[in-house]
């Protein structure tokens, strides 16, 4: 791991004994922890130091294109719809806020970390079911800011990568892509079949590359948990799992596929973000006419 990321003994500190042991074992076994972009390192120093100058925050965001492209991409959800139409990377800094941007763009800059060379098409995919769920779960936290608290560029992050851990499975395991039948539509990663088949948690991995990529504590822990709402605790860490898990069934639902986990966690979700089944069709409804907005505009 880079300096800049947190080190293996301070994650693991974190977790109990199976899931450290599991982290060492695949760190060990050749998982790689995909290293931050410069233009991210860049921000968070000039951030940490207190320098919050637009003007010099811009000129950072702007030295990758690729980057700066995306952002604009997803300051395009109608999650932002006050601030709309943005001209520059100035404007967004300005209007959205500088630690909200960065959440922003720390989640692009992960979509564009990995190394993937084989199963490019399943990777790509990958990242385009991340995205989605990463733009509706912002529309949802939007929507249920007064009940949860969580903002829309927090969502987005959480949603970008709370599954950021499949991919470093698919490095890791030749067989992980076929034996999770990932190229199958409607099929996602099943943790029991998982651990059984890998001795692996995506998971766990994913909360290993959310904390060495130092997002916040609560985000971390949605991400080591968003299949097990239930141990969490009623705090922001739950509402974010609430949010997510929404979001991958809304997304499933405009798919039209089924999402099995759905009926077990649904009571939980559900009263987490003030919703109930009754009222549910109609916010999907106003969630997936937003979506869709965002990606004709």
């Amino acid at each position: 791991m880079s300096s800049s990321g947190a080190s293996v003994f301070e994650i693991t500190q974190s977790l109990g004994e199976v899931d450290a042991a599991r982290v060492k074992r695949l760190l060990e076994g050749g998982v790689k922890i995909p290293p931050q972009p410069r233009v991210l390192d860049e921000l968070r120093k000039h951030i940490t130091r207190g320098e919050m100058d637009v003007r010099q925050l811009a000129r950072v965001i702007n030295q990758d294109p690729g980057l700066t492209a995306m952002l604009f991409r997803v300051v395009g959800n109608s999650a932002y719809r006050q601030h709309q139409p943005f001209a520059s990377v100035e404007e967004i800094l300005h209007a959205v806020g500088v630690r909200q941007t960065f959440n922003l763009v720390q989640a692009i800059a992960l979509a564009g970390a990995g190394d993937i060379k084989k199963n490019r098409l399943i990777y790509e995919a990958f990242w385009a079911r991340s995205h989605a769920i990463g733009q509706l779960a912002m529309l949802i936290a939007d929507e249920r800011i007064a009940v949860c608290n969580v903002f829309p560029d927090q969502a987005y992050l959480a949603g970008i990568f709370h599954d950021c851990g499949v991919p470093l499975l698919m490095q890791r395991f030749p067989t992980y892509c076929a034996e999770m039948r990932l190229g199958t539509p409607g099929c996602w990663t099943d943790l029991a079949e998982e651990d059984r088949k890998f001795n692996a948690d995506h998971c766990v991995v994913g909360y290993l590359v959310a904390r060495h990529w130092h997002l916040p504590e609560f985000i971390c822990d949605a991400i080591r948990f968003h299949h097990a709402i239930g141990e969490l605790g009623l705090h922001e860490s739950r509402s974010m799992v609430a949010i997510i898990q929404l979001a991958v069934d809304i997304h499933y639902l405009d798919q039209r596929i089924p999402n099995p986990e759905w009926d077990r966690i649904k009571s939980e979700v559900l009263p987490e973000l003030g919703l109930n089944e009754e009222a549910l069709p109609e916010f999907v409804d106003v969630i997936l006419e937003r979506f869709h907005h965002s990606i004709e505009a």
